[in-house]
């Protein structure tokens, strides 16, 4: 058994590269091999979101605060709440974030393949994200 006690990680900011705005980061569990799941923190200020991205075994979102937004490509931008859960399929480009006024966090799952749990693309623009 294993237990991790709360402060033990520090907290850090979105890279500039991958989200849009003000994001922070807590890590919640790595992969341990042979398991695959990592689990993630991701607190988003309002308006802020990530860039588009995929999963090559797809991410699970627990909303547990606020309200978001999620988007796959090609489809219309959903509004997420806390309790909602978030599947996107592997490889299915997508973004997720808060809304403009509202701040939102919520739980990031997925698992890595190959030592890869995501391939980043580009920004959502604002015009994009505008579209909610």
């Amino acid at each position: 058994m294993k237990i991790k006690r709360i402060g033990s990680q520090p907290s850090n900011q979105g890279p500039t590269d991958w989200f849009t705005g003000t994001v922070r980061i807590d890590a919640l569990f790595q992969a341990n091999a042979p398991a695959r799941a990592a689990g993630l923190n991701v607190t988003f200020e309002p308006g802020a979101r990530t860039a588009w991205h995929t999963h090559p075994l797809g991410q699970t979102l627990i909303v547990t605060s606020g309200c978001g937004l999620a988007q796959r490509w090609g489809g219309p931008i959903e509004e997420i709440r806390p309790g909602d859960i978030i599947w996107f399929p592997p490889g299915e480009k997508h973004w997720h974030g808060a809304t403009e006024t509202t701040a939102m966090t919520h739980i990031a799952i997925q698992e890595e393949l190959d030592g890869k749990a995501v391939d980043w693309m580009e920004k959502v623009s604002d015009e994009q994200y505008n579209n909610a």
